[in-house]
């Protein structure tokens, strides 16, 4: 980050799970204390006790979240963790959300931060990318955790691959699994986890699933994450090899994701740029 950018009053927008908790330790780490803004339902509570100070809101108070970071004086936001996608669509919107909702041609997530973060420019706050502190947390290349990679991963890789980023670049999923040059299931709105389920139970041994960023992924607000819940997600299904793209996929509880992927014999490798065929 930006040294102008540190010496700004720095807010966390926090969704669910470890990331925002990720993001507040970097953030510490390098001496800055971030104000917190929290959702009822969806932030754990230690991790909005973190803020200074934390503010909590309803899914859908965008006029309250742009008041709370004006009355604290923050220039920069990070958005950390998501919201369930239900949530997304059982909305209690105030005024402000809803003038920005009813402008909307499509709903969904992307379109949804996308028209948050143009309310916040206009309120002369800028939102920084998702990954913000955590760098180091982003997915290396190559092998990263479980056994050593399994036979015949360049070809699985080189099939699925690109079927991953035309599903993706669809706005249908990020994840497919693949088997053998066959496509055992593609992400819905189910998410990741399910899928890996899904597609490990059809595929039996051996399936590999692919998780990719869209073409036109926004980094502020979708970063791709992993963590032990995938691994647990995996091994349930039976799927022994999980890739991920390299640079842009990050590794939440990298410890613990070597443990299970160990005991659980899931291989995770991190895929960089291009995939030829």
């Amino acid at each position: 980050m930006r040294k102008s950018m540190m010496k700004q009053k720095i807010g966390l927008v926090a969704g669910r799970g470890t990331y925002p908790a990720l993001v507040l330790q970097g953030a510490k780490d390098q001496g800055v204390s971030l104000a917190v803004a929290a959702f009822e339902g969806e932030t754990d509570p230690r991790v909005a006790a973190r803020g200074q100070p934390t503010h909590w809101l309803r899914v859908g108070q965008l006029g309250g979240l742009i008041g709370f970071f004006k009355k604290t004086g923050v220039g920069v936001v990070i958005f950390a963790g998501q919201i369930a996608p239900r949530r997304l669509f059982d909305l209690r919107p105030d005024l402000r959300a809803l003038w920005i909702l009813s402008r909307l041609k499509e709903r969904n997530a992307e379109t949804l931060f996308g028209a948050v973060a143009k309310e916040l420019a206009q309120e002369g706050i800028k939102v920084l990318p998702a990954t913000t502190f955590v760098e180091d947390h982003l997915a290396g290349v190559g092998h990263l955790a479980g056994p050593r990679a399994v036979r015949h991963l360049t070809a699985e890789i080189a099939f699925g691959w690109p079927l991953a980023k035309a599903v993706a670049r669809l706005h249908i999923g990020q994840s497919v699994v693949v088997r053998k040059g066959t496509v055992m299931a593609v992400e819905g709105f189910d998410g990741t986890d399910a899928t890996l389920k899904r597609g490990g139970k059809l595929a039996g041994k051996e399936a590999v699933a692919i998780k990719v960023t869209s073409p036109a992924q926004d980094m502020r607000f979708d970063v791709p994450v992993i963590g032990p819940q995938t691994i647990l997600a995996a091994a349930e299904g039976q799927v022994g090899t999980v890739v991920v793209e390299a640079k842009k996929t990050l590794i939440l509880q990298l410890d613990e994701v070597k443990k299970l992927a160990m005991q659980h014999k899931v291989t995770i490798w991190g895929q960089a740029g291009k995939v030829s065929s």
